[in-house]
């Protein structure tokens, strides 16, 4: 009798231990292919996903299981008014729209978000040509005209707004300030960690603290716990891409950036918490500035607060002249 009750339990420990290892495996091979979703971008035709709050329970389920719909972004408008369409050259070769004001102060080379695309960022690009600067929006790769179709969040993307950053140095202008939201403020903090090349000033909006925090959020969203599918998705989405995800850390990147520089930050952003903002702008090395906007989330600042926005930019701006 007491071999038998030995038999069943041992029986059942290996039916649970096989039950853990297949839910383990199951959990690797749905985060490697939501992995592959978040970081590489499909055809234009399949529609993207609505937003994590608008779907249904059934929706939610579905895209929990297979993942976002992740269309390649495209330039659905070009600038009113002339422009310079021009490739820069690196790993990946990038496009981007070159607007150019007569008597220019400099120029201010404008970095999109996450799945977003130059065509995006006209409406912040006026406004800069508004104050006296030449602009040079560009599609990090993946997006609009620039090569593949392939993101890592601001990582490699570091690399093109270097690229950027010397392309117009080479034209001979001095005066250059970098204006990023988003996964674009990521890549320029990136960008002046790595390689110091020391712009005139840098404007950020609501950049995340770290590459883990971010995809916690996206789970926090959907109402469903983080652990332990975030980190196994930043683990394939690492392999996957090449980089380490779990060190891609903004909060550590402001530590090296010493030139000034202007953090704005949407206070009902569900993306990237206050906490994240706060870090990064306690670590910040040199001259900065923080500026909350209380009505809005992780969108374009321009439309809800089109006032604010100009005069806090307006009023950095001008004191980087002085």
């Amino acid at each position: 009798m007491g071999k038998k009750m030995g038999l069943k339990k041992s029986n059942f420990k290996k039916k649970i231990l096989i039950l853990l290892g297949f839910g383990f495996v199951m959990m690797n091979i749905v985060a490697n292919f939501h992995a592959r979703k978040f970081t590489h971008f499909t055809d234009n035709k399949i529609e993207r996903t609505t937003s994590p709050t608008e779907l249904g329970n059934f929706d939610k389920i579905k895209t929990i299981i297979f993942g976002v719909n992740n269309p390649r972004p495209k330039n659905e408008i070009q600038p009113q008014g002339e422009f310079e369409t021009i490739i820069i050259d690196g790993t990946k070769a990038i496009e981007a729209w070159h607007i150019k004001k007569d008597s220019a102060k400099g120029t201010v080379i404008i970095c999109h978000g996450y799945s977003g695309c130059k065509s995006k960022m006209l409406t912040q690009s006026a406004v800069f040509n508004t104050l006296g600067y030449n602009t040079l929006v560009i599609d990090f790769m993946g997006s609009g005209g620039s090569e593949g179709n392939q993101t890592t969040i601001g990582f490699y993307e570091a690399e093109q707004v270097k690229n950027a950053l010397n392309y117009i140095r080479k034209q001979g202008e001095k005066n250059i300030i970098l204006y990023g939201t988003s996964m674009g403020s990521v890549a320029i903090m990136k960008m002046e960690a790595d390689d110091q090349l020391h712009p005139t000033a840098i404007i950020i909006e609501c950049p995340f603290g770290t590459m883990l925090e971010t995809v916690k959020a996206r789970f926090k969203i959907m109402h469903i716990p983080s652990f332990p599918m975030a980190y196994l998705l930043m683990f394939w989405g690492g392999i996957q891409n090449n980089f380490n995800a779990f060190e891609h850390n903004p909060n550590e990147y402001a530590k090296k950036i010493s030139c000034p520089t202007l953090l704005l930050y949407g206070a009902l952003d569900a993306k990237v918490s206050r906490k994240e903002i706060d870090g990064i702008y306690k670590n910040l090395a040199g001259k900065k500035s923080l500026k909350v906007y209380e009505n809005v989330g992780h969108e374009n600042y321009l439309e809800k607060n089109k006032e604010k926005w100009m005069k806090d930019v307006g009023d950095f701006v001008l004191d980087t002249e002085e």
